[in-house]
């Protein structure tokens, strides 16, 4: 235990860009420190200049609820009470972020609805009082433009399907004020049992809108019909390999399996609990998934700010270039590393806004009633 302790940042957690990052490539720069890693100052290096070039597109962050517990806060300055803020994201070369908008278990109905509609508020008020830092961005040539004037490109999601309140009307809602994606889990129309086929019709209106489905903590059922039914591609926000490490969130290898032959996206969480206690387990998931569905279908997510432990290697959205020189190491190729930290995301937004396009050619906004299918 005391070993486990040692490799874990433990700290409590409440919860851009006008320039390139101060630290050129090149530079001297201090080894990876974790335990027995052996990674040595020249990956680092290389890891800073790829990400310059290939900034990370981080899926999943718990900064908007972390920060409604803050009296006051400056993410442009540098906040010591959450993980992330715009210095750290410099230096970890953050170049897009899903701000996630799950709300604590147990919060369903208006309640629900209410408290999704505070957080995306909150995004908005956030984003606009940091614009040297900061910018909405909602698509992939925004958020390259983003990228491009030294900006972290803020994306609203994932949302927790309660939100909904069982409507599609709150849905096409939600998307008109900024979300981009959605978790299809905890409602009856998504559950241990699978979609419902009014759970299929929230999918093909999401298709419509250009919402991403996130499949992190559905269940398998689920998983395999939203792979059947998507017409663009789905994402899983925060899961990690199941062969490795068991976990309610985590893959298995049929699904990773499935998740790649439909180009979707599984997003690694760098955390303990999911992937284990060092950046070196986190890489072992890495290494699994791309064996599994392919060097096109796996991402990061930090799930920073989330009240998750993090190896404390990486402990902070700083800490993106140890775990870059890490897989340096393992022989990645430069090619597939692009695609890990910025390709695929940018990919699988690129085909959700092209699908969204082509469906509203096609089809009417949806007025089902779930009543009218699971009733």
């Amino acid at each position: 235990m005391a070993d486990l302790k040692d490799e874990l940042d433990t700290s409590s957690e409440v919860g851009a860009l006008d320039d390139l990052p101060d630290r050129l490539p090149g530079e001297p720069s201090e080894p990876v420190t974790g335990p027995g890693e052996g990674t040595d100052a020249g990956l680092l290096d290389r890891a800073h200049a790829l990400l310059v070039t290939h900034p990370v597109a981080d899926g999943y962050s718990g900064l908007p609820w972390a920060l409604r517990h803050l009296p006051w806060f400056d993410l442009e300055l540098g906040e010591s009470a959450v993980d992330t803020d715009v210095p750290r994201m410099r230096e970890g070369h953050v170049g897009a972020l899903f701000w996630a908008l799950h709300l604590p278990e147990g919060l369903g109905g208006d309640r629900a609805v209410g408290a999704t509609l505070e957080q995306l508020d909150l995004v908005k008020t956030v984003v606009r009082a940091h614009p040297e830092g900061l910018r909405l961005a909602d698509t992939p040539g925004p958020i390259t433009d983003v990228q491009h004037c030294g900006r972290v490109a803020v994306l609203p999601g994932p949302a927790g399907a309660a939100a909904l309140g069982d409507s599609l009307g709150i849905l096409r809602s939600l998307h008109g004020l900024g979300l981009r994606v959605l978790t299809l889990c905890g409602t009856s129309w998504a559950s241990e049992a699978g979609l419902t086929r009014f759970g299929e019709e929230v999918l093909r209106e999401m298709n419509r809108l250009g919402v991403l489905a996130d499949l992190s903590g559905a269940s398998a059922d689920t998983v395999r019909r939203a792979c059947a039914v998507s017409k663009a591609p789905v994402m899983c926000a925060r899961s990690a390999a199941l062969a490795l490490r068991p976990h309610p969130a985590n893959l298995s290898d049929e699904l990773l399996a499935r998740l790649g032959a439909v180009k979707g996206l599984c997003m690694v969480p760098l955390t303990a609990e999911q992937t284990g206690p060092s950046v070196r387990d986190v890489a072992d998931h890495l290494d699994h998934v791309r064996k599994v569905a392919g060097p096109e279908c796996v991402g990061l997510s930090g799930t920073y700010d989330a009240g998750a432990a993090h190896p404390q290697d990486l402990a902070d959205a700083s800490r993106y270039p140890h775990l870059i020189a890490e897989l340096l190491r393992r022989d990645w190729s430069d090619a597939d590393i692009a695609l890990l930290t910025w390709g695929n995301v940018q990919r699988v937004l690129r085909e959700a806004d092209f699908t969204a396009r082509e469906a509203q050619r096609r089809r009417e906004p949806s007025t089902a009633k779930i009543a009218e299918f699971d009733g």
